[in-house]
């Protein structure tokens, strides 16, 4: 049988990203330049910025990522290409470069969800791991909890009702003045905190699977303020240790809490805060009492990147979801929607 050859691009946010798989799984090359130190100075990402990036980046890093994994262009098989959800100008860089390879080469045009591709890196990492499992995707746009009926198809369980996650890791690292991206910066921190030191507020929205951190982050901030008010020491540390504990608790709980009620046991994290070391221990060990086994893919995988794109890429082509030459970008994609 022969192997099916994917060049995967990337583009949604503020990560220009090209990757070369072989039969969905196998990574040739996973090439990622990343702005983070140019919008660092903005505190945040400047979507005009990560456009104009993008373009002078695109041609580089898809050259870079079929050299070296050793393809030529006449050896792909199809092209797959984030098309939402994200910046559209950013997206836009992206899908009409894949647009114009996929028609020069004459090969199919597969767009994928970048949600869908965050839930596909566990695919690459773990060679054993197939549908059905529960997933919980945590990233600085969306925090989600889902059932993975099969690849490419999904049951949105719960989501957040206001800020997602990473959002918030984002806000609070931005309010203590900690810098851009917050997630990490909070991790490391937390590491030297107590985080039993502040009881900040937990939100689990009685039975149901959904999420809310607006109550948190605004008793955060409020913590903070009383703090500066009263002109006493803020110990970031156990601010981070604190706060992050509060998110990865519900987290954790709300994802054990699913895969019990709905009889598996497997959970799989995907998304930027799946790095997060807090958020892998506390659930590896809650999910422990119940057998439950998690998975979450390496580091590089967890951020955005175009390998990922290709994996869930891969299973949208041999289902035969391709597209033609009006797939447009679109913004606030839903995961599960075409």
């Amino acid at each position: 049988m022969k192997d099916i050859i994917t060049l995967a691009i990337e583009s949604s946010c503020d990560e220009t990203a090209a990757a070369v798989l072989k039969n969905g799984r196998e990574v040739l090359s996973n090439i990622i330049s990343t702005q983070i130190e140019l919008h660092k100075k903005f505190g945040g990402v400047v979507p005009e910025v990560a456009s104009r990036k993008h373009i002078e980046n695109i041609d580089v890093v898809v050259q870079q990522a079929l050299d070296k994994a050793g393809i030529k262009f006449k050896d792909i098989d199809h092209v797959a290409v984030t098309y939402g959800p994200g910046l559209v100008g950013a997206l836009l860089v992206g899908l009409s470069h894949a647009k114009a390879l996929a028609y020069s080469l004459n090969i199919p045009l597969v767009g994928v969800n970048h949600i869908e591709g965050h839930v596909s890196a566990n695919y690459i990492e773990h060679k054993d791991l197939k549908p059905p499992f529960i997933t919980l995707i945590v990233s600085g746009g969306h925090t989600h909890l889902v059932e993975v009926k099969d690849y490419g198809e999904y049951e949105i369980l719960g989501k957040t009702r206001d800020d997602a996650s990473g959002e918030a890791f984002d806000k609070i690292a931005r309010a203590m003045n900690l810098g851009y991206p917050g997630g990490p910066i909070i991790d490391n921190l937390a590491k030297k905190g107590n985080k039993h030191a502040i009881e900040f507020p937990r939100a689990y929205l009685d039975d149901g699977y959904d999420f809310s951190f607006s109550g948190l982050k605004s008793s955060v901030l409020n913590y903070l303020n009383a703090k500066k008010m009263k002109k006493e020491e803020i110990v970031v540390e156990d601010v981070a240790a604190s706060f992050q504990e509060a998110v990865v608790e519900v987290l954790s709980t709300k994802a054990i809490k699913a895969a019990r009620e709905r009889g598996y046991r497997t959970i799989a994290l995907a998304g930027g805060v799946a790095s997060n070391s807090a958020l892998r221990e506390k659930i590896t060990n809650q999910a422990k009492e119940f057998n439950i086994e998690i998975k979450y893919p390496p580091l590089i995988l967890c951020t955005d990147n175009a390998a990922m794109i290709g994996c869930a890429g891969y299973y949208n082509y041999i289902k035969g979801r391709t597209h033609d030459m009006s797939l447009n970008a679109v913004p606030n994609l839903k995961i599960g929607q075409r």
